[in-house]
């Protein structure tokens, strides 16, 4: 059945009723026009949840017009929806990101209608879900409709991220600039940091990281290394940059040799001109990416990831700012258990050794009430600040404390030894 064709995102979103749940396509594939509308159209309706991962320019969704209209449902927090998670005006769901999609496809979170973006349909009436596919592949499969902006910029990628146009209730078409994430300035700081992590990375390891100042630094420094891959849930500039070095060729890899593995890509027009129709990316359900079991497969897995604080005893806090939500669990426990586990694997949390502009230190004797625990002590394996790093795998506590102290900030290792002792009662 010929979906509906509209002369306007106004007109395409008009299909969705009070009361429906509502997904959309998200990072740089954001249905930005159909989300604009929707803010428009959300006047006339009441009680719409909306469930996202982190969304690009959708900050028109935020507005406290909406409340009692619409209500966000977070799997991941960013920019248009952190204000309203912190004053409890939406919802956040801790949640691995591996097990979004499987919440869709076992029925335990009914999906009405998905919003996506699209590119137009091939001469064999299939779209894709271009730059993001991650758990909209798996909204699509279960929704009651789907509403679709098909852009002609959105590029065509290979792998898992493809809808036939017969199954779209309604589509409305117009060309827009996808969204652009240009590499991170690196500072003093960050750099430091990507100097340490690139010590820790090998010749033909198969890397995981993640985007912002600190992989874009650790990126920036591999340029010596041979034969490193790819098996990722984000692509940015910083990777392309080593494929076009020859430094990233994944002739080492197990699951899927040759070829970059990705749930979605951020980045500039340069990367997503270079994925279009490029057989050697494969854009993949994140059930699938981000599957333990599948990541474990390759050897020499190393996983980048970054935290917001972390105490001395190694636990790891990704998501809030005490009780304020800030971000989300994403993948990190994904990729560092499967680091773990695989053959040669290693896993590294890289964050810089205070925040605040220097006034808090991010290494803390305790975490701060409220704080979520991402990655669990037992699974910490290296930590990295721009002081140096250190292994935490089969260190006891005292030991934890005392090599996470030799790489805090010099200004508060005095202070983080002395509370250490009034805890614990030993010397460090």
């Amino acid at each position: 059945m010929a979906p509906i064709v509209c002369t306007s995102a106004l007109e395409a979103v008009s299909l969705i009723q009070s009361g429906e749940t509502l997904w959309t396509h998200s990072m740089g594939a954001t249905p930005k026009l159909l989300l604009n509308a929707l803010a428009e159209h959300a006047l006339s309706r009441q009680d719409l949840t909306l469930l996202q991962l982190h969304t690009e320019g959708a900050e028109s969704l935020s507005n406290d017009n909406l409340k009692g209209h619409l209500r966000h449902r977070c799997f991941f927090g960013g920019m248009p929806t952190r204000r309203l998670l912190q004053q409890g005006d939406a919802d956040y769901v801790p949640i691995f990101l591996s097990e979004v999609p499987k919440l869709f496809r076992s029925g335990e979170q009914k999906i009405d209608t998905a919003i996506i973006q699209v590119s137009p349909p091939d001469k064999h009436g299939i779209c894709s879900l271009g730059i993001s596919v991650e758990a909209t592949l798996a909204a699509c499969q279960v929704a009651g409709k789907i509403i679709a902006h098909i852009n002609p910029q959105m590029p065509r990628t290979h792998g898992d991220g493809f809808i036939h146009y017969s199954k779209i209730a309604a589509v409305y078409e117009e060309s827009s600039a996808l969204p652009q994430h240009p590499l991170a300035a690196s500072d003093a700081v960050s750099l430091a940091i990507g100097n340490n992590v690139a010590e820790l990375v090998r010749d033909g390891d198969c890397l995981q990281m993640g985007i912002g100042a600190i992989p874009d630094a650790v990126l920036s420094c591999l340029g010596n290394h041979k034969d490193l891959g790819i098996h990722t849930e984000l692509f940015s500039d910083g990777v392309l940059n080593l494929v076009e070095l020859g430094v990233v060729n994944n002739s080492k890899k197990k699951v899927h040799p040759g070829k970059i593995v990705t749930g979605f890509a951020l980045g500039s027009q340069r990367l997503y001109d270079y994925v279009d129709d490029n057989p050697s990316v494969i854009f993949m359900d994140i059930e699938q990416v981000n599957d333990t079991a599948i990541i474990r497969k390759n050897p020499n897995v190393m996983a980048i990831n970054s935290a917001l604080q972390l105490d001395i005893s190694g636990q790891i806090c990704a998501d809030s700012l005490g009780t304020k939500i800030y971000s989300g669990v994403g993948g990190q426990m994904d990729f560092i258990r499967g680091a773990g586990l695989s053959e040669g694997g290693r896993s590294v949390i890289a964050l810089p050794s205070t925040a605040s502009g220097g006034k808090v230190s991010r290494i803390a004797t305790v975490l701060s009430p409220g704080a979520g625990v991402v990655t669990t002590r037992a699974h910490v394996h290296y930590v990295v600040t721009e002081y140096g790093y250190v292994n935490l795998r089969g260190r006891s506590l005292i030991e934890r404390a005392r090599a996470l102290i030799d790489i805090a900030h010099p200004d508060f290792r005095e202070q983080l030894c002395r509370e250490t002792f009034d805890m614990w009662g030993l010397s460090v």
